[in-house]
């Protein structure tokens, strides 16, 4: 089993961090700059930051707020949320992100998966997914999980891996911010297709929900959390400690 990693997840709006129940009943959470501050310290892997509203507001990924969260980080730093071109990638990771997520552009767009790949690397290129049941199938939605693009999940993986994606984020709508733990049947259909990295999201709860996580899906590269994390529910040094203890290889220390 490879090493896991623990991933914290900004979503911003308005210049915020913010987290809801489904996409919905969003509530104000703190500030990006100190939140990301705090994730730096406390021994995350990696920090999300996701420009929640972007896409559906027709505007580019707030990229000066970006570069002032960029500057409190060692870490790796993953940034999304209006991406649309190339230019678009170049821009955040020019404002010091380590990878770009990408969502809605890609889904407009295919084409710009094999052209962020060709120019930055496969590795800077992630594919947000933002999947729903729906009539008997993982359906993929775009603009912030408000619209429904018809298409089946797992066919949208396999895609984006071979137009040279790195790295998907599967998000799970139906379980997220519910606390009831990961989607495990989204993540094992979405698995059985691809061979890239899988970050986990929607629905972690408690400590226990990792743990669930990994010893019934060892592919899982990684899990993301937000508000058990931002509310300090869980500490992700305890978190870290507890799933070593369950022989889940995690990497300890700064």
């Amino acid at each position: 089993m490879t090493t896991k990693r623990i991933i914290p997840c900004m979503d911003i709006r308005d210049g915020r961090v913010v987290k809801g129940v489904n996409f919905e009943n969003i509530q104000d959470l703190a500030d990006p700059v100190e939140m990301a501050r705090y994730y730096n310290e406390s021994g995350a892997d990696e920090l999300a930051f996701y420009d929640i509203a972007a896409s559906f507001e027709g505007r580019t990924l707030f990229f000066d707020l970006l570069g002032r969260v960029a500057r409190e980080v060692s870490i790796p730093l993953l940034a999304g949320g209006g991406i649309i071109s190339t230019d678009d990638f170049e821009r955040a990771l020019q404002s010091g992100a380590s990878k770009v997520s990408v969502n809605s552009g890609v889904i407009a767009d295919p084409d710009l998966i094999d052209e962020a790949s060709r120019r930055f690397g496969r590795e800077c290129v992630v594919i947000a997914m933002d999947v729903k049941r729906t009539g008997g199938q993982f359906r993929l939605y775009a603009r912030g999980g408000r619209t429904d693009t018809g298409r089946e999940a797992t066919q949208w993986a396999r895609e984006c891996e071979e137009r040279g994606a790195g790295e998907l984020v599967l998000n799970s709508i139906d379980t997220d911010g519910v606390k009831n733990g990961f989607d495990v049947e989204l993540l094992a259909a979405v698995a059985e297709c691809v061979s890239i990295p899988i970050v986990a999201s929607g629905g972690a709860g408690c400590m226990k929900h990792f743990a669930d996580l990994f010893k019934a899906l060892p592919v899982i590269d990684a899990g993301l959390a937000a508000s058990i994390f931002h509310r300090k529910e869980v500490s992700i040094g305890a978190l870290k400690e507890y799933l070593q203890g369950l022989g889940i290889p995690v990497r300890l220390g700064m």
